[in-house]
């Protein structure tokens, strides 16, 4: 079995030329840097997987960028279990109209997403190191991010209390989108969250586009209220 450390030192990816559309050509150029930062030393410091170097963009970066189309402009943006940056850091790359918060517990990766903002001159974004449940903000940004984070029913719980009334979760999701979501249905009761939205992003700019899940609330006049009790509910608590 070949070891991390029999395999050839990482190096940057070429960069594919529809990223150009993707970005645009006055982001390129950042998103090369970050692109070249995730494959050297984010492997080195264990952020991505060592095969995952040669196809950052492909796998990674451009289909990230893309969950931008569904994200309004000008908006507060918290992206929960950041990781090695993976969405907020490319939107805030792709999308400098975006005030972003990158929620991460782990030390060694705030340190990263802390280096790459300082070099990268992202001056729109705050790292937090913590949980979601940690942040202090409830209700209190337009637009909640992740990517491969958890099941749809955890995300849930942990997403919406920091979704302001008019706002939404936006999360990257895989093929099983519509099976979590029939799992997830008591939550999103519960919770009192609207249907959920399933999105295909990229379609014109992408090989294989981006699948993503948009949930809002239901009524956002009862966002932070307590849920109302059931009348058998409020007669056993009245026995």
């Amino acid at each position: 079995m070949t070891s991390t450390s029999d395999l050839p030192p990482p190096v940057p990816p070429a960069t594919p030329e529809v990223a150009r559309g993707v970005f645009g050509s006055d982001r390129l150029a950042l998103a090369e840097e970050y692109a070249a930062l995730l494959a050297t030393d984010g492997v080195v410091r264990g952020l991505i997987g060592p095969r995952e170097a040669p196809r950052l963009w492909d796998r990674h970066l451009l289909n990230c960028a893309v969950l931008g189309e569904a994200i309004p402009q000008d908006v507060s943006v918290c992206d929960i279990g950041s990781g090695a940056g993976l969405p907020g850091l490319v939107l805030a790359i792709a999308r400098p109209d975006l005030r972003i918060t990158l929620v991460e517990p782990l030390l060694r990766r705030t340190t990263f997403l802390d280096e790459v903002v300082e070099m990268l001159g992202l001056e729109q974004v705050t790292v937090i190191r913590g949980r979601a449940e940690e942040v202090k903000e409830r209700h209190g940004f337009d637009v909640v991010t992740s990517r491969a984070v958890a099941p749809l029913e955890r995300l849930l719980r942990w997403s919406m209390p920091l979704v302001a009334p008019q706002g939404a979760l936006v999360a990257m999701k895989g093929s099983s989108v519509v099976d979590e979501i029939d799992v997830a249905r008591p939550t999103l009761r519960k919770l009192r969250c609207a249907e959920p939205e399933v999105l295909t992003l990229g379609g014109t700019s992408l090989v294989h586009s981006t699948h993503a899940l948009r949930v809002a609330w239901a009524d956002p006049s009862q966002v932070g209220l307590p849920a109302s009790r059931s009348p058998r509910e409020s007669h056993r608590r009245r026995r």
